[in-house]
This record gives structure tokens, C-alpha cells and sequence, in this order.
């Protein structure tokens, strides 16, 4: 089996490291980070914290390297996506494209290059050191399933997930991945920018009270959205945020959105706040917190400027 990795940060440098480890899997990784790829090829993909191992891979900044691959994970921030998708689209002729990206909107973004895509959502995290090392933070499961409009198949979703399971990141094949990506979805909507506009880590803003019950309202507006959509969670977001508060799980994680803003990087805000209020509107659900935390988090990458 020949998977590549589009998009090797940290999220995407877990699932390439890990799966690289397998007998029978080949992995590439495309990243424009010539720096992380160099590293990559020179000593392996090194992962330190919650798991430790090297994994050796190939990785390169030119798609036209590429060799036809089955699967596709796509890792990269979701703003992203369509151009990286479209670089790369040739590589995966014949094969499935799974996202395990934040937000939404990834997968339609890769359906436009590609023909079978697969939906997706992943809880680990972790962040890039240096290049070619990668800090895990978190562990965590990840869900896959079929985009409607894909006709990726079921058996193709269950090779690829029986593959990450056995690399040590646990993924289970389901009939409906919504439920799933959209609790991960209100769970980032609902934390990740208290974080960035904060500066706290997750553990941090959620032993706040005033913060824990503006948590809480983000929430209950995600969840409405869902609800509109016929969409059953999988899961309560609210269990999941105290879960990750704990200090043995995610205590003291920066959010991608904080490390982004410290970096002084465009973030995802857009997929996640002001994609749970582009549904609202669509679905006739108010979203008013969701609308102003877009608004604050757009109006601090604005002062970079």
C-alpha cells in the first residue's frame, strides 16, 4: 500500500511517522516546508512525547515527484487545501483522498481535484520542534467515512483505517463520519480561539469559570447547527472539553489556533467559528457568539498587519 501525507505538520507528521513504521506501507509526505522535508529524508520523522519512534519516509516540496499512491491523507490547514490538492492531484488517479483536517468544507474542496474522497476527523495533536521533529501531545482516535457526493467505497475507507490502526493511531470506518467531525468541530469552535485570543492553554481556560461558561454558550450555538442538519453527535463536545482539561491529557496543549497566532499566522478561524455560523445562517439558526469570535480572532490577524 503507497499512502501520501499532503500537509506534514504536526497533525499530518503522526500519521505519516507512524504509518511509515508498517512492513507494507510506503509513505510520502508533500510539504512546501523545505527545511521539515530536508530533515525528513536526511534522518527520518522523529516523534517525541506522547509516543516516540522515527519513522522513514520519503517527503518532497515537488508534487511532480509523486508517485501514483492508493490513499491520500490530507493534513494541511484547511485555507490551504484546494491548492494543495491541486498540486498533487495527479498522484492519486486511482486512489482515495481521506481528510482529517479542522473544520469544514475540506472535503469539498478536495472533491474538486479528485474523484473518491473520504471524510474524516482525528483528535491527536502535537506541534513541530524543529525540522523533522514533531512533539505528540495528545493521543486520540480518528473517525472515517464516506462523503456522500465520493463514491469512495466502504471497503477502500476500512483498508485505510485498519492500516492506521495497526500504525498505532486507532481509526474506526463508520457509515456516517458527521457525527463525529462535527463534535470535533464544536470542540475547537468552542475552545480553540478562547485560546488564541487568551493566550491560555486548554486546561487554563477551562478552570475559568467565566471562560468555561462562554465555552459552554459556543457549544449550545455548534450544537443547534448540528441539530438543523439532522446531524446526532456521537458524542457530548461539552464531556470531551473536560476530559482534555485533565493534566494528564491536554492540560497544558497550546490550540493549533494559539500556536498560529504566537506565530503570527493566518489561522483556521474561518472553517470553524465562521463555518458553524455560515451554516447558521444558511439553516436559520443564530450563531451571534460564533459570528463575534470570528470577528475578534479576524480583527488580531488584521493588527499583524
Amino acid at each position: 500500500m503507497r499512502i501520501c501525507v499532503v500537509g506534514c505538520g504536526a497533525v499530518g507528521s503522526l500519521f505519516a511517522a507512524n504509518l511509515a513504521a508498517l512492513d507494507d506501507v510506503e509513505v510520502w509526505a508533500y510539504d512546501l516546508d523545505r527545511a521539515h522535508v530536508d530533515a525528513i529524508n536526511e534522518r527520518g520523522l522523529r516523534l517525541v512525547g506522547a509516543g516516540e519512534l522515527v519513522g522513514r519516509l520519503r517527503a518532497t516540496t515537488d508534487p511532480a515527484e509523486l508517485p501514483q499512491c492508493e490513499f491520500g491523507i490530507v493534513a494541511t490547514k484547511a485555507m490551504h487545501t484546494g491548492g494543495a490538492v491541486s498540486a498533487v492531484a495527479h498522484a492519486f488517479a486511482d486512489g482515495a483522498v481521506a481528510s482529517v483536517q479542522n473544520g469544514v468544507g475540506n472535503e469539498e474542496a478536495i472533491a474538486e481535484h479528485v474523484g473518491r474522497v473520504i471524510r474524516g476527523t482525528t483528535f491527536p495533536a502535537g506541534k513541530l520542534l524543529e525540522p523533522g521533529v514533531v512533539q505528540w501531545d495528545v493521543k486520540g482516535d480518528t473517525t472515517l467515512g464516506p462523503f456522500e457526493p465520493s463514491t469512495a467505497g466502504r471497503a477502500e475507507i476500512e483498508r485505510l483505517a485498519e492500516a492506521c490502526t495497526r500504525a498505532g493511531m486507532p481509526t474506526h470506518a463508520v457509515a456516517d463520519a458527521r457525527p463525529a467531525q462535527w463534535r470535533k468541530v464544536i470542540f475547537n469552535a468552542s475552545t480553540n480561539p478562547i485560546g488564541a485570543l487568551t493566550g491560555l492553554t486548554h486546561g487554563r481556560v477551562c478552570e475559568r469559570p467565566d471562560l468555561r461558561r462562554l465555552v459552554s454558550a459556543l457549544v449550545d450555538e455548534g450544537k443547534a447547527v448540528a441539530a438543523a442538519q439532522r446531524i446526532e453527535l456521537d458524542a457530548d463536545p461539552e464531556e470531551l472539553i473536560d476530559h482534555a482539561a485533565r493534566p494528564d491529557v491536554a492540560y497544558g496543549h497550546k490550540a493549533s489556533m494559539l500556536q498560529d497566532v504566537e506565530a503570527h499566522r493566518p489561522t483556521e478561524v474561518d472553517y470553524l467559528n465562521g463555518g458553524i455560523a455560515r451554516f447558521g445562517r444558511e439553516l436559520g439558526v443564530p450563531t451571534p457568539l460564533n459570528t463575534a469570535i470570528t470577528a475578534l480572532v479576524k480583527g488580531l490577524e488584521a493588527s499583524w498587519r
